[in-house]
């Protein structure tokens, strides 16, 4: 059941009208339901019974530190792309032994914040990185834990701006390489390598690809280990996907019957690093109606949300379901409309031609699924602040993240010396 539907006529989170708060705080709005976020780890989880899984939650996704603190709370890690990202991970309370550290383009600084914090794996992704990183780990007297992320030239049948398993992607190390990397690494100070990781894309709905990659990632383990490298960890990432429309996902259960089936054999712990999944349905962003604009051909809906807030439409063409706060009457009139937003740029619209119910200046309307790569992904566009970020639990609520200010916003900028002030 979603966590997000009418109550008296009012579309609620849990239990909380997101009116009130839109009344409260202001629009534009994220607001996240606490349970959601529970309801879809757990689901999770408990599909992996039985298997020697762990999952770490990508903040790359969501990294407000309420968010992370909800998963931390329920025994998550986190998988983090940056020293900011791991420090909010780190203050929202998620052990550094818990924490997986990817992507391909880590600081020389970055990695010995990592290894001083004692991250519990690094995900090497070159062998430019793996030399850098033993000369880091070495400089400090450290042991870098360390999976070496295979491509393993997987077409993931996703949005081509969100696929990352195939050699013309920049990720990982090419298959047929990776053998002479985990040579490598074994002579190298600083360095342990213990794990194979992969990670093909995101918003899969097929598992045909997730089995094709883990086929050949437990092919390989097997090869190292016969090599005599000890493998005893696979890092299967995230990319799960969610219903955005019409969507129709595999469910968690079937995800972990592949995996078992594919590489349960090999004793491995794993690792999850499902973003999306987790944090995606469990948010919306409200946002007010402004102009109801008239064109020769067409009806614009002018709403205070911008790309700049939500800039998934813009960037992937994403679909958003756009629901009124106020529950439509039964056999109310459906029209086409543009619902756009205010920036200047003609790519600042939510939805072309969507069939919506009558609206009007200052009704209240909610962007779905907006709980992933919401603002996380938000800038401050056209000197727009950042918006807020709301967290409900029951008919609770709290404001997790307030409005930027004008004065923060302007503050962070400097005049030169010359130009007085």
């Amino acid at each position: 059941m979603s966590a997000f539907a009418y109550k008296a006529g009012a579309l609620a989170c849990e239990d909380v009208p997101l009116a009130r708060i839109a009344e409260a705080v202001g629009t534009p709005v994220y607001v996240y339901s606490s349970n959601a976020l529970e309801a879809q780890y757990r689901a999770f989880t408990e599909a992996f019974a039985g298997q020697p899984a762990r999952v770490c939650f990508a903040v790359k996704a969501n990294s407000n530190q309420a968010v992370i603190r909800t998963f931390a709370a329920l025994g998550a890690g986190a998988d983090v792309l940056s020293e900011g990202e791991l420090r909010r991970a780190l203050a929202a309370g998620v052990p550094a032994e818990k924490v997986v550290f990817s992507g391909v383009g880590k600081s020389q600084g970055e990695m010995a914040f990592a290894l001083s914090a004692g991250v519990g794996q690094i995900n090497v992704e070159s062998l430019p990185e793996l030399r850098q990183l033993s000369e880091v780990a070495t400089r400090l007297g450290k042991t870098a834990h360390i999976a070496v992320r295979v491509n393993p030239d997987v077409d993931a049948k996703t949005h081509a701006k969100i696929t990352t398993g195939k050699k013309e992607n920049k990720f990982g190390i090419d298959y047929d390489v990776a053998p002479a990397v985990y040579a490598e690494a074994a002579k190298l100070s600083g360095i342990k390598a213990l794990g194979i990781a992969v990670h093909i894309g995101s918003q899969l709905l097929d598992l045909a690809p997730f089995r094709d990659a883990f086929v050949l990632i437990a092919d390989l383990a097997t090869r190292l280990r016969a090599a005599g490298h000890d493998i005893r960890r696979l890092d299967l990432g995230g990319g799960l996907g969610i219903p955005y429309r019409d969507e129709t996902p595999p469910p968690p259960a079937a995800y972990a019957a592949v995996v078992k089936e594919a590489v349960g054999h090999l004793g491995c712990e794993l690792t999850f690093e499902p973003g999306r999944l987790l944090v995606g349905n469990a948010g919306v962003l409200v946002s007010r109606v402004l102009y109801v604009k008239d064109g020769s051909d067409r009806r614009f809906v002018i709403v205070d949300a911008a790309m700049n807030d939500l800039m998934r439409p813009a960037l992937y063409e994403a679909w958003h379901d756009i629901r009124p706060l106020k529950e439509p009457a039964k056999g109310a009139s459906l029209a086409p409309v543009d619902v756009v937003g205010p920036v200047c740029e003609t790519t600042d619209i939510f939805a072309k031609d969507r069939v919506l119910p009558p609206l009007a200046a200052d009704d209240l309307v909610a962007f779905g699924s907006a709980g992933a790569y919401g603002a996380v992904m938000a800038s401050d566009y056209n000197s727009r602040p950042l918006v807020p970020e709301v967290l409900v639990k029951g008919g609770d609520y709290a404001v997790i993240r307030p409005r930027q200010s004008y004065e923060d916003m302007l503050g962070r900028d400097y005049l030169a010396p010359w130009q007085g002030k």
